[in-house]
């Protein structure tokens, strides 16, 4: 479904028919994915400005257009992107797609278990913790309840990388959505067995910790750093890029 969102090829009709169900009772949902995407790429992009040449993708979801990978290696053939997700279908995509590269990889895994990700053998022969990290966790912490500790989960990550690295960062926040629309995201995400914890914009930005929130703050994604003509925000989230210093 998110695919199709993103207008790729790797979806099946079942997903084409449930994206429509949604985004015809959810109208600008199919919008935010897109919005989401953009925030990440743009984001992606100023960290490569900053200097950052390692990436951590986190709950990556399916390749589309600009990947990480594809940013981090138009500027820098060597930067190295390892992606994690726990949908086997998604680490099956990205393992083709990276199939013959050296310093890019898929890792099926559990965000929750951070300390499981950060032992892991294909994690530390591509990322120097002594180098500054990219940690991009984009639309997926709001898949986790208050009782799996989002904001802990964070703080095992950024606790591994050392000062100068940054985490990207977006979150469920329906501000601008109707009571109606609300009531209908909750239905969804119920039938789907989700998750969708809609959190206030200070429990949000709880989740970066002691990080340095970079300008212009916690923000709708088209908000962040436009590098063009953005579309009015759709309401669906808050975004945000920190740096640790």
């Amino acid at each position: 479904m998110f695919d199709y969102a993103m207008g790729g090829k790797d979806n099946y009709l079942a997903d084409r028919e449930a994206s429509e169900v949604v985004q015809a009772a959810l109208p600008t949902v199919l919008a935010a994915v897109r919005e989401n995407r953009q925030f990440m790429r743009r984001a992606v992009r100023h960290l490569l400005c900053a200097g950052v040449r390692q990436f951590l993708d986190l709950g990556c979801g399916m390749p589309g257009r600009g990947n990480v990978h594809d940013l981090a290696h138009a500027v820098d053939p060597s930067a190295a992107v390892v992606y994690v997700d726990n949908e086997p279908v998604v680490v099956t995509h990205y393992q083709a797609l990276l199939s013959s590269s050296r310093v890019a990889t898929a890792l099926l895994a559990d965000i929750r278990r951070p300390h499981d990700i950060l032992a892991d053998t294909e994690v530390s022969e591509l990322i120097d913790f002594s180098r500054p990290v990219g940690i991009v966790m984009t639309a997926v912490l709001h898949y986790l309840e208050d009782e799996e500790d989002p904001a802990g989960v964070v703080k095992a990550f950024m606790s591994a990388v050392p000062a100068g690295s940054h985490l990207v960062l977006s979150h469920y926040h329906p501000e601008g959505l109707s009571a109606v629309e609300r009531a209908r995201t909750a239905e969804f995400a119920e039938a789907m067995g989700l998750t969708m914890a809609a959190r206030r914009p200070d429990e949000i930005a709880v989740l970066f910790g002691d990080l340095l929130l970079l300008e212009p703050g916690l923000v709708p994604p088209p908000e962040w750093h436009p590098d063009r003509p953005q579309r009015g925000p759709t309401g669906w989230l808050l975004s945000g890029v920190a740096r640790k210093p």
